[in-house]
């Protein structure tokens, strides 16, 4: 595959992995084009005016719930990174109707937009708390995996392929506790909503990489997971801020304990490649000659963040947050 080449779309480009990736396009892979896809003309101009500014960067004004816009974005476009997303859970609880609006209706306009110009790659973002959803930004992200994958059976004849990555949480992106905890220090206090939570951490830099890596290896159908680590969250409020109290407020609803990224019953389809893991379709006209030289998992497994392998320790955690710490304490991590 040649980026350089090739045409990339990025939808929800604005966001925190949107100018990552459109960043490392630009240093490393130089496309010969990359278009930022998304809203809010606000965000757009700030990104422009922060140095995102390059002769084969375009910036395209559109909503992904608007499939003829998404239309006339997709031409001639080759490789699409469906990155946009309402993901505040929160948020999705008090407006349901809205995320499943974006985050599975909007999916359907990019699968359509795809396959109607050409597109040749899509690969989509999704989440862990996609597994056995409790809340509904989970349960839209589920089925818009399930819309995504599914929709490869639409391309028929058509080079269109659509693949998904799922991961845990991005250290720093928006949403994450990891700034909550930085304002929260200068009070003295920091509060979590239980002791035995653990969650799947991911840099947004590897989180980046790992999709341009999937992007490449992508046959149509697969949902690629990368094997990351675990860590508690009271490691990570002892990291941030080692002299504050931390104060127990109870678990929010739609909340899990742990989360998971490969559940009992997907482990069963799932393929171990090493540095990832690639949960494939049940459907056998999608069996993939590569795929059958790779191990598959034992019966029962279950990549949850409370019994993996790999755990972040207080000193690893402080090394990822140093680069954020440094960007809060300049006016803000961008």
């Amino acid at each position: 595959m040649d980026w350089t080449k090739s045409v990339v779309l990025v939808t929800g480009g604005t966001g925190s992995f949107g100018k990552k990736m459109v960043n490392l396009m630009l240093k490393e892979y130089h496309p010969t084009k990359i278009i930022v896809f998304s809203r809010d003309e606000l965000k757009q101009h700030e990104m422009r005016v922060a140095g995102y500014d390059h002769p084969s960067l375009r910036y395209f004004i559109g909503d992904i719930r608007d499939k003829e816009r998404l239309s006339r974005a997709f031409e001639g476009v080759d490789i699409v990174v469906h990155a946009a997303a309402l993901k505040q859970v929160p948020a999705c609880e008090y407006n349901p109707m809205e995320a499943i609006k974006t985050n599975i209706l909007g999916s359907s306009n990019v699968v359509d937009a795809a396959l109607d110009g050409g597109v040749q790659k899509v690969i989509a973002l999704s989440t862990d708390k996609a597994v056995n959803p409790v809340n509904l930004y989970g349960a839209t992200k589920l089925a818009a995996e399930k819309l995504l994958i599914q929709s490869n059976a639409y391309a028929g004849g058509k080079k269109t392929r659509i693949s998904c990555v799922r991961y845990g949480n991005v250290v720093g992106s928006r949403g994450s506790v990891v700034p909550v905890f930085l304002k929260q220090r200068e009070t003295g206090k920091v509060t979590i909503t239980d002791e035995r939570m653990t969650r799947f951490w991911i840099s947004l830099e590897h989180g980046v990489r790992f999709v341009i890596a999937c992007a490449e290896r992508m046959h149509g159908g697969e949902v690629f997971v990368p094997k990351i680590p675990s860590m508690h969250v009271t490691d990570l409020a002892k990291a941030i801020a080692p002299q504050a109290a931390i104060e127990v407020v109870g678990i929010r609803p739609g909340e899990k304990l742990h989360e998971v990224l490969i559940s009992e019953d997907e482990a069963r389809t799932t393929i171990d490649l090493g540095d990832r893991y690639a949960v494939l379709p049940a459907e056998p006209f999608w069996f993939v000659q590569e795929y059958k030289k790779h191990p598959t998992l034992n019966d029962g497994f279950r990549y949850a963040s409370n019994t993996n392998d790999e755990w972040l320790t207080i000193d690893q955690i402080r090394e990822i947050i140093a680069p954020i710490e440094a960007g809060s304490s300049n006016g803000g991590a961008g």
